[in-house]
């Protein structure tokens, strides 16, 4: 699995769990690194800043720069400039995701009646209040949108609720469908992640846990996939599943555990 070109990669449940690498996931960086494979970090967690993951990933062994990583709130905000440059925006999500999008001058509505888009994300201090904002402002003809569709994080201690819940909050007391994602497994992450690498679709491998977003998304673009079992999809899953991965791995560790079982037969037989 050392010959594509691209290499893209979850965090959460694939490179790390909590504030722990997995077993010989960072071997597995440093191999593919030594190879200068162009490599790609996605989570679609919006609780974080993409500075920290940096910090992150080089307190694990693991040294990229702030290009190597794509969140859900870099892709908003690409949206956002590109298709509501000027409107005026209601944010369900934690500060750190608000900050970033300030940071990048999009603007915030104060009341329902101005607001334009609505931007659902993972808001850990979820309440009422936010829900009828977001509510009435549909009802003035509000878009919404949302930063990923993630039903549950995988963390040490066992899933915990995503945004999953605030989207399905909102889609069931406004009566509407939330179709626009930003995040994992929509095409608008997968083609931004592809021209961040450089490379076409067939020369990326995506890796991940999930077989909804991560490995849905690479088989939609057109890469191949590796399902890893480390994180929230299980062999069971795969059992009448309509996505199906190119690869099935014990975890990352797989991609180089197979090339050196590869090199060990070739130097066995010569």
């Amino acid at each position: 699995m050392d010959h594509f070109s691209g290499y893209i990669f979850d965090l959460d449940g694939t490179i790390y769990l909590g504030a722990e690498a997995i077993e010989g996931a960072v071997e597995t960086i440093h191999y593919l690194q030594g190879l200068d494979k162009k490599l790609l970090f996605l989570t679609n967690k919006t609780i974080d800043s993409r500075e920290n993951y940096l910090k992150k990933l080089a307190k694990l062994g693991i040294q990229v720069e702030l290009n190597n990583i794509l969140n859900p709130a870099l892709v908003t905000i690409h949206y956002l400039q590109k298709h509501q440059p000027n409107a005026k925006v209601y944010v369900i999500g934690e500060d750190i995701l608000k900050n970033e999008l300030l940071a990048n001058g999009i603007a915030f509505a104060s009341t329902p009646e101005e607001t334009e888009v609505v931007v659902v994300s993972w808001d850990r201090e979820f309440h009422y209040r936010h829900l009828d904002f977001a509510y009435q402002a549909i009802k003035h003809g509000a878009e919404v949108i949302a930063t990923h569709p993630d039903r549950t994080c995988p963390m040490p201690g066992g899933d915990i609720p995503d945004c999953g819940g605030m989207i399905g909050a909102i889609e069931g007391t406004a009566g509407i469908k939330i179709t626009t994602i930003m995040g994992k497994p929509s095409i608008l992450t997968a083609l931004t992640a592809l021209d961040i690498l450089g490379v076409k679709a067939e020369a990326c491998l995506m890796s991940g846990d999930r077989l909804e977003t991560d490995i849905r998304m690479g088989e939609e673009a057109g890469m191949s996939t590796a399902l890893v079992l480390t994180g929230v999809s299980t062999e069971d899953d795969l059992v009448g599943s309509s996505v199906k991965p190119t690869y099935v791995l014990q975890s990352v560790q797989d991609i180089y555990l197979q090339r050196t079982a590869c090199k060990q037969t070739r130097e066995a037989t010569s």
